[in-house]
């Protein structure tokens, strides 16, 4: 699990100094305070709402990259582009982020809303989940592993 925090905290690095710096979230930390305060919600509320974003992200990711794979698959086949299921996705989990103030999710959920570039949006999907992977480790890990539990069934 250490492994696991280690280098999601180290690509997350990576990603938000390198290639996505232009979106000035690379020194960015969580802070539940501000949700608390803005929302009403005692501190145990917010982390459980916290928890279950993290879940629900690391389980879309799936299927952002379902959507990516049709969208690359159309894209080599030279049909237009379809975002509409992508970027509905995406703007389901950007109002998440926004309830809870979790501002690296909220830029990148809108990148994702608005970019057309492929590549771009693989770079910001793989920095949404080393995110959320770093915001909360332990949560990330044990839904990954309930997802591969689930897909070896």
């Amino acid at each position: 699990m250490e492994d696991l925090q280690q280098s999601a905290e180290e690509l997350c690095n990576e990603l938000l100094s390198g290639k996505l710096a232009h979106l000035n979230i690379q020194n960015y930390r969580y802070n539940s305070a501000e949700a608390v305060s803005e929302l009403g919600l005692d501190q145990e509320m917010v982390e459980t709402l916290v928890n279950d974003y993290v879940a629900q992200i690391i389980k879309a990711i799936l299927q952002f990259d379902e959507y990516m794979e049709k969208l690359q698959d159309s894209k080599d086949k030279e049909i237009a582009l379809d975002y509409t299921l992508f970027r509905e996705l995406a703007h389901k989990n950007l109002g998440v982020a926004r309830n809870l103030r979790i501002k690296d999710a909220e830029v990148l959920l809108y990148e994702l809303m608005k970019k057309d570039d492929l590549d771009y949006l693989l770079t910001c999907l793989e920095a949404l989940k080393v995110c959320a992977v770093r915001l909360r480790p332990q949560c990330a890990y044990d839904t990954i592993k309930l997802i591969h539990v689930k897909n070896s069934l």
